[in-house]
């Protein structure tokens, strides 16, 4: 997936600018996508080139003007050809605490289990801002009347993902955890 799809679904939801857009896509999209404010700007200056996404220029009297981006027809069009290809391959995880996990039974196992009770803090702390925003798009409703109600159910979709990824985490660091603290004693 390129950081091109991942900004047209975010600006599924409607009109954003730059700054909205990257506050936004830490929201929506950063349980299975990042991007730092730079890379979501050069992508937004490429997308409109290639004429993906329009921009309205907002003036403001004593800020730089406002350019609220929103997806044109041909956006929506690369969104549905993306869908419609076949995904391909899971991405492989790439994650250097597991490297330093794999080498932990040569020493240095207080270093380890810091770095792994840190990820499970990275975790909760993810999960936290999670929760939030699972009750914001259920406003009040349950779990059902969301998925039935709901105008689009993929954020609240991929959002249980991310959920389930970081409740993993924690399970995994605790079990991690445990073994480690076995093997020390």
């Amino acid at each position: 997936m390129t950081l091109r799809n991942a900004v047209m679904a975010t600006l599924l939801e409607g009109e954003a600018s730059g700054y909205d857009l990257a506050k936004g896509f830490n929201a929506s999209v950063a349980n299975f996508w990042t991007a730092t404010p730079q890379q979501l700007y050069r992508e937004l200056d490429r997308m409109e080139r290639e004429g993906l996404v329009t921009a309205r220029v907002i003036r403001q009297d004593r800020r730089p003007d406002k350019r609220l981006f929103s997806l044109t027809d041909a956006g929506h069009d690369a969104l549905r050809a993306y869908i419609a290809d076949p995904i391909g391959r899971p991405t492989a995880i790439r994650d250097g605490l597991l490297v330093r996990v794999q080498c932990a039974d040569i020493g240095e196992l207080a270093a380890v289990q810091a770095d792994i009770a840190d990820r499970m803090e990275w975790a909760r702390a993810k999960l936290t801002r999670y929760e939030r925003l699972r009750e914001r798009l259920l406003q009040g409703r349950t779990e059902d009347q969301y998925l039935t109600e709901a105008e689009r159910v993929g954020p609240y979709l991929t959002l249980l993902r991310g959920i389930s990824f970081e409740e993993e985490n924690i399970r995994w660091g605790e079990t991690a955890l445990r073994v480690l603290a076995a093997r020390a004693a």
